[in-house]
């Protein structure tokens, strides 16, 4: 993206006095591409939703701002590992955002929203969160730092290494 032309048209060589603009409030959060998301097995697990096929599976539920916040920064084709929480405690395989953010169907006071998501490919070994915390290059991955957080940014760093120890080339995988 391009910046666009100051409005009082300021000559580029000269700075300002009051030095560089400082943004108003909180900052959006941003997409990183990557993401995990939680869901306890007997409730929703992997293998149901790779029984919606192509159509995936509205992420409903989610009743914590800053999980919310993260699906509004998702973009579709983003990629997410999908975590057995509670019963399992492990990343069984990746998902893709197919929708974007928008409202939740179970929500009736309008502030939760949810992204659509669709399998992609299974692990051919879990990684569980027991391998996760010993591995010192996934030290500040937030399932290990955030752990009760249902849905997680993710490191271009971390997708790599946790896709290296599930048995999958990340290279591979499509947007």
């Amino acid at each position: 993206m391009s910046p666009t032309k100051p409005a009082n048209k300021a000559s580029p060589d000269k700075k300002s006095a009051a030095g560089p603009a400082k943004p108003a409030g909180p900052q959006p959060i941003v997409s990183t591409g990557y993401w995990l998301f939680k869901s306890e097995p007997d409730v929703f697990s992997w293998d149901m939703l790779k029984a919606r096929g192509a159509a995936g599976e509205p992420w409903t539920g989610v009743r914590n701002y800053l999980a919310r916040n993260n699906m509004k920064a998702m973009a579709v084709g983003d990629l997410g590992f999908f975590y057995h929480s509670n019963i399992g405690k492990e990343i069984v395989g990746i998902c893709r955002v197919s929708a974007p953010a928008h409202p939740d169907p179970e929500d009736g006071t309008g502030t939760w929203q949810c992204v659509d998501v669709s399998a992609v490919a299974g692990f051919k070994k879990p990684v569980t969160l027991s391998d996760v915390k010993a591995n010192p290059k996934l030290q500040n991955m937030s399932l290990v730092t955030s752990m009760r957080l249902s849905v997680q940014p993710v490191t271009a760093d971390e997708w790599a290494e946790v896709c290296r120890m599930g048995g999958l080339d990340p290279k591979k995988l499509k947007r």
